[in-house]
C-alpha cells in the first residue's frame, strides 16, 4: 500500500513520513485486532500481559517495561518465539531488550523524552504480530500558584473574587486547581474546586464575614503531585473598592480651603468607620493635575478636612478617593471649585523690552512684554498690569494700563530710562519690577553687536512642544538668554511669547500650544548688561505634512536646445512645512522619465539637451518633511530653427564690435582731413555782421584758398557786387540819416567800397537788410581767367554791421600781362588825383553797381 501527502500545490511522496505514518496505523490496527482477539477468546483471556512501572512518568525518567505470553496463547505453540519491542516507529534494539524466557521479555528505557508515546511487544515472524502494548505519559508535577488577590465587590449582590497566577513552568499534564478558606474567628473552611484552565473564583457572601480575617491558598495537582501556594491573610472589608465619594461643598479661607465630603448612597453604613482619605487640588487654568498629592488623611465620612498654605485668590479645582486600610483606592470623585481669598500680588514679573528709535521726532518706540515668574503670585482672579515712569502707585507718570500681557507707548530721548511693572488686583498692588529701557542699538555708546548666539535650530520634539537648541559664545557681561516665538501668519503683539534662561544653557523645550502645520518663527537673544544683542533665528513647525498647492510651471523662454521652466513661491500658509526640494520630472512619448532638482532660493530649472522636434511632458513636485505633492503636467515643444541666446550674444557682439570699429576709422579720417573736409562740406561764408571791404580781400579769401600754395595772400579783384533790393518801409527819421550819410560821403569823394552804407539799409534796427554777393577774380599775379564773371544773390537776411571805421582802398598791380607793378589803385586813381568827373564806369562793374539810381530816389 502506497501512502501520498499533499504538500503545497504538488502532491510529493516523503519516505520517511510515510513510514512513521504507516507504523502507527498498524500498531493502532494490530492493537485493535489484538483486543478484539481476546474479548473473542472469552475466558480464554489475553494472549500477553504488557506491564509498566507507571503509565505516567516524569519527563526523563527511566520505565521498565515487562511483555509475558500466556500459555494459553496459539503463539505459544511455535518453538522458536521471540519477541520484540517498538517505541513509537523505531525498533528497540536487542541489546537494550532482556529477554528471559521465549514467552517473557522486559525492557528498560533509560531515559523517557516523549511527552506521550506507544510500546508495542511484536512476536517476530514473517509478518510480525502484535501481542500487546501500552501508551506511556510523561511530564511535570505542578508548581504553586502566583500572585493570589482578591477583591470585594460591594454592589448587589456581594462576593469575594480571587484570581491568581497558573504555574509558568509547562507539565505536559493536566493540572487541576481548587480554592481554599480558612476563617479562624468562626472555625469555618471551604474547598472549591475549579474545573482545568479555570484560575478565579467569586466566593458567595454566605462564605465570609466583612471584618473578620480568612486566609486563602489555592491547590494545584496532576498525576504527579500537587503543589499549595503561599496563603493570603485578609479581612474582606480591606478588599473592597468603594464608590467614588463626592465633595459636598468646599468653603475658602484666607489661604486655606475646607473640603466636604462624603460616601456614596450605597455605602453610607461606613460612616462610623474610618477611611483613608487623599485630595487633589490643581489650579483651574492648569491642565493637568500634580504628580504628588497634596495631603492624605484618616477621617470620617462627612467631617471637613481643609489644606491651608495656599495663594491667596486663586480658584482651584479638588477631587477626593478612599480606601480601607490597605486596601484599593476607589476611583477620583468629580471635580468641585473653590477660590481662596485674595490678597495682593507677591512676586515679581519677567519682562522682555524691544526698542526702536524715530531720529526725526527724537523719540523711543517701546514694545514691553511681561509674564509670571516662578515667584510671582497672582493672589486674584482678576489681575491687570500698570506700567509708570515712577515707582510710587500714581497716575501722574503712568503710560499703561491692561489686563494684556504687552504694552506699547513712546517716549522722548531725553526721558528717564526705567520704567516700573506692577501686578494689581482688588486687593492691592505688587512691588514693582523695574525694567531698564535701553537705546536702539544705532544710539549705543557701547556696541553691542557681538555674536553671543550661534547655530540656532528648532524641531518638534512631539505632538506638543518644541526643542530650540543653540551654541552660546562666553561673555563676562551676558546676563542672560531670552527665547521668543510667535506665529508667522498672526499679527499682533499678543501672539508674541518669550522664555528667560541662564546664560550657560543651550536648549529649551517650549511647552506651549502649537497649531500643527503653521509656521513659526523662534528668536534667541543674547541680553547683556548694557542690552539686547545680535539675534538669531529659525523657522520651524510643529508637525508637518504634504503642501496645499503647486505653483504653476511658467515657460519663461525656449532656446534651440534648451528650456528654461520657473515658477513662483508657495504662499506660506499652504506650505504645510519646510519646503526641501522642488524637483522637475519630464520625458516624451519615447524616452525614459528624467528627474531634475531645483535650487530653492531661485526656482528654477533649465532643461538642456532637449531633442528637436519632440513634444515633452512635465510636472513639478513640491517636497516637505511630511509628504510631497505633485502639479499639473504641462506640455512644451522644441524647435530646432529657434536661435539660442548664444547665438544672439555672438551676432549682436560681432555687429557691435564692426560699428564701432566703423566709427573709430571715420572719426580718425575727420581728425586727419579735417581742413580739406572743411573746404568741400563747409565753405567758409564772410560774415557780413562782421565784415569790410579791408577784411573780405585780406582774411576770407585767404582762408578760402588754403589749398593754393602762396607764400603770402594776394590781393584778389573784385569783379561784381550785385545787390538785392528788397523795399523797406523807413521812417522819416531814417531816410535823413541815409541821405546825410550818402550825401557826406560823397561830398568826401570816398568809393561806396570804403562806406559801410549801401542803398536801402534801414538802420540797425531793420527787420532785414540786402546782402551782396561779391564774386573775386584772379589775382593780379595771376594769370586771367578765361571764365566769365560769375554774379551770385545771396538770401542771407542777417543784419549788416556798421563799419567802425573807413578806408582808402590800397593800390594793386595791373591785371595786365607783361606790365609792371601796378601802378593804379584797385578802384581807379585816389580823389587826389583823378577827378571825379573823370571816372569810367564801365571798366569798374563793382562801382557802377554801387551808383546812385537818381530815378528811384537814392
Amino acid at each position: 500500500m502506497r501512502y501520498c501527502v499533499v504538500v503545497s500545490k504538488h502532491q510529493n511522496c516523503d519516505e520517511g513520513f510515510i513510514t512513521m505514518i504507516s507504523m502507527r496505523l498498524t500498531v493502532i490496527i494490530m492493537l485493535v485486532a489484538f483486543a478484539s482477539r481476546a474479548r473473542s477468546e472469552g475466558a480464554a483471556g489475553p494472549c500477553a500481559w504488557v506491564r509498566a512501572s507507571s503509565s505516567v512518568v516524569p519527563l526523563g525518567s527511566p520505565v521498565t517495561v515487562t511483555c509475558e505470553v500466556s500459555e494459553g496463547c496459539h503463539l505459544f505453540s511455535q518453538r522458536d518465539l521471540h519477541l520484540d519491542w517498538r517505541l513509537e516507529n523505531r525498533l528497540i534494539p536487542d541489546g537494550v531488550v532482556a529477554t528471559e524466557s521465549g514467552r517473557l521479555s522486559r525492557i528498560v528505557i533509560p531515559n523517557f523524552n516523549y511527552t506521550r508515546a506507544f510500546l508495542v511487544c511484536l512476536a517476530r515472524g514473517s509478518p510480525s504480530q502484535v501481542v500487546g502494548g501500552l501508551q506511556i505519559r510523561a511530564g511535570y508535577p505542578p508548581t504553586a500558584a502566583q500572585n493570589i488577590s482578591c477583591q470585594t465587590n460591594l454592589s448587589f449582590p456581594n462576593t469575594l473574587v480571587c484570581r491568581w497566577d497558573p504555574s509558568l513552568q509547562e507539565t505536559y499534564l493536566a493540572t487541576r486547581y481548587s480554592l481554599h478558606t480558612e476563617i479562624g474567628d468562626l472555625d469555618q473552611n471551604h474547598s472549591y474546586e475549579l474545573p482545568p484552565g479555570v484560575h478565579r473564583y467569586n466566593i458567595p457572601r454566605s462564605d465570609f464575614v466583612f471584618f473578620s480575617e480568612m486566609k486563602i491558598y489555592v491547590k494545584a495537582a496532576n498525576e504527579l503531585g500537587e503543589a499549595i501556594s503561599e496563603p493570603v491573610v485578609l479581612e474582606p472589608i480591606s478588599a473592597a473598592k468603594f464608590d467614588p465619594p463626592s465633595i459636598v461643598k468646599i468653603l475658602a479661607g484666607s489661604g486655606c480651603l475646607k473640603v466636604n465630603w462624603s460616601m456614596s448612597q450605597q455605602q453610607t453604613w461606613m460612616k462610623n468607620y474610618k477611611l483613608n482619605l487623599e485630595v487633589r487640588l490643581r489650579a483651574a487654568d492648569s491642565g493637568q493635575w500634580p504628580e504628588q498629592l497634596i495631603f492624605r488623611r484618616l477621617v470620617r465620612p462627612a467631617k471637613f478636612v481643609s489644606q491651608c498654605s495656599l495663594p491667596s485668590g486663586t480658584e482651584y479645582q479638588a477631587q477626593v478617593r478612599v480606601r480601607y486600610k490597605q486596601g484599593p483606592w476607589s476611583e477620583w470623585s468629580r471635580s468641585q471649585s473653590g477660590v481662596t481669598l485674595e490678597s495682593a500680588p507677591t512676586g515679581r514679573l519677567d519682562w522682555w523690552m524691544k526698542v526702536s528709535g524715530d531720529p526725526v521726532n527724537k523719540q523711543l518706540n517701546v514694545n514691553l512684554f511681561w509674564k509670571w515668574s516662578k515667584q510671582f503670585r497672582a493672589n486674584g482672579r482678576n489681575v491687570s498690569y500698570v506700567v509708570s515712569m515712577q515707582k510710587a502707585a500714581s497716575a501722574k507718570g503712568r503710560v499703561c494700563s491692561t489686563a494684556e500681557s504687552y504694552c506699547t507707548f513712546q517716549l522722548p530721548w531725553t526721558a528717564k530710562k526705567k520704567v516700573y511693572l506692577s501686578a494689581v488686583n482688588a486687593a492691592g498692588r505688587s512691588n514693582p519690577t523695574e525694567a531698564q529701557i535701553y537705546l536702539p542699538k544705532a544710539q549705543r555708546l557701547v556696541s553691542v553687536d557681538r555674536r553671543a548666539i550661534m547655530d540656532v535650530s528648532a524641531q518638534a520634539q512631539n505632538d506638543e512642544h518644541l526643542l530650540v537648541q543653540w551654541r552660546s559664545l562666553p561673555y563676562p557681561d551676558l546676563k542672560d538668554i531670552v527665547v521668543e516665538w510667535r506665529p508667522l501668519l498672526k499679527t499682533g503683539l499678543s501672539f508674541t511669547h518669550f522664555e528667560i534662561t541662564e546664560p550657560n544653557q543651550t536648549s529649551l523645550i517650549i511647552k506651549d500650544h502649537f497649531d500643527a502645520y503653521k509656521p513659526y518663527r523662534i528668536s534667541v537673544y543674547p541680553r547683556f548688561k548694557n542690552g539686547p544683542g545680535v539675534p538669531q533665528s529659525d523657522t520651524t513647525f510643529l508637525k508637518e505634512k504634504a503642501p496645499s498647492m503647486v505653483p504653476k510651471i511658467q515657460i519663461k523662454k525656449t532656446q534651440k536646445s534648451n528650456i528654461d521652466l520657473m515658477w513662483k513661491e508657495i504662499p506660506l500658509e499652504q506650505r504645510n512645512g519646510i519646503i526641501e526640494s522642488y524637483k522637475i520630472f519630464y520625458w516624451h512619448k519615447e524616452g525614459p522619465v528624467k528627474v531634475v532638482n531645483a535650487d530653492l532660493s531661485e526656482r528654477r530649472v533649465v532643461l538642456k539637451e532637449l531633442g528637436a522636434q519632440r513634444q515633452y511632458e512635465a510636472f513639478l513636485s513640491v517636497s516637505t518633511r511630511g509628504g510631497s505633492l505633485n502639479g499639473t503636467t504641462i506640455q512644451f515643444n522644441v524647435d530646432a530653427n529657434t536661435i539660442d541666446a548664444v547665438t544672439i550674444v555672438m551676432i549682436v557682439t560681432a555687429s557691435g564690435v564692426s560699428l564701432s570699429l566703423l566709427i573709430i576709422t571715420m572719426v580718425m579720417i575727420c581728425f586727419s582731413k579735417e581742413k580739406w573736409l572743411k573746404g568741400h562740406f563747409w565753405p567758409t561764408v564772410p560774415d557780413p555782421a562782421n565784415s569790410s571791404m579791408k577784411r573780405w580781400t585780406s582774411e576770407s579769401t585767404q582762408a578760402t584758398h588754403l589749398d593754393l600754395e602762396w607764400e603770402e595772400p594776394n590781393p584778389v579783384y573784385l569783379s561784381h557786387l550785385s545787390l538785392l533790393d528788397v523795399p523797406v518801409k523807413s521812417t522819416k527819421l531814417e531816410e535823413d540819416l541815409w541821405l546825410s550819410s550818402a550825401e557826406d560821403t560823397s561830398n568826401h569823394g570816398e568809393s561806396p567800397c570804403g562806406s559801410p552804407f549801401i542803398p536801402a539799409y534801414s538802420g540797425s534796427n531793420s527787420g532785414s537788410v540786402p546782402y551782396a554777393t561779391v564774386v573775386f577774380s584772379s589775382p593780379c599775379n595771376s594769370p586771367i581767367a578765361k571764365m566769365p564773371n560769375v554774379y551770385l544773390r545771396s538770401e542771407s537776411t542777417q543784419p549788416l554791421l556798421e563799419a567802425e571805421e573807413s578806408f582808402t582802398p590800397k593800390c594793386y598791380q595791373s591785371m595786365e600781362k607783361d606790365v609792371a607793378p601796378c601802378e593804379q589803385c584797385f578802384f581807379g586813381p585816389s580823389v587826389e588825383h583823378i577827378p571825379r568827373d573823370d571816372i569810367v564806369w564801365d571798366n569798374f562793374p563793382f562801382l557802377q553797381a554801387l551808383s546812385i539810381n537818381e530815378e528811384q530816389g537814392y
